[in-house]
C-alpha cells in the first residue's frame, strides 16, 4: 500500500469497507423493475476532532508537522519514507531540502484529506 493509502485508511478507516461488494439485491416480482441499490452513505471524517483525540496527540505537532502527522498515525517518518510520499503526491522540487519539502507535503496530505471526505481546517490546506 502506498503511504497516502495508509494515511487515508488510518483516517478513514471504513472506505475500506465501504467499497466491498454489496450482497447481491433480491430478485424483483415478475413484472416489476429492479430496485437500485441504495448508494453508499458518505460520512464526513472531522480530521482535527479525530487527530486530537488519539492518544499522543498533545505531545506533538501534527497540525504543521508532517513528522509528527505521520507518527500520531503509526507510520514511518523517515527522510525515506518522506521522499516516497512526495514521489507519491508528484513534489516537483529537490527533496533533499526536507524543510521545504515537509511543509509541502503537510499542506498537500491535509488538502487531499479534505478532497476525500475529510473535515479539516483551511489554515491547514493550500
Amino acid at each position: 500500500m502506498s503511504i497516502f493509502g495508509s494515511i487515508l485508511s488510518k483516517i478513514f478507516p471504513s472506505a475500506n469497507a465501504a467499497t466491498a461488494p454489496a450482497a447481491p439485491a433480491a430478485p424483483a416480482p415478475s413484472g416489476a423493475p429492479a430496485a437500485a441499490a441504495p448508494p453508499a452513505a458518505i460520512t464526513v471524517v472531522d480530521v482535527e476532532a479525530l487527530l486530537d483525540g488519539m492518544p499522543g496527540a498533545s505531545s506533538l505537532n501534527w497540525r504543521t508537522s508532517i513528522v509528527d502527522l505521520m507518527k500520531l498515525l503509526g507510520l514511518d517518518s523517515s527522510l525515506d519514507a518522506r521522499k516516497q510520499l512526495a514521489a507519491e503526491l508528484s513534489y516537483g522540487a529537490d527533496t533533499s531540502d526536507s524543510a521545504k519539502m515537509n511543509i509541502w507535503l503537510h499542506r498537500q496530505v491535509m488538502t487531499k484529506l479534505a478532497a476525500n471526505g475529510g473535515k479539516v481546517p483551511a489554515e491547514l490546506r493550500d
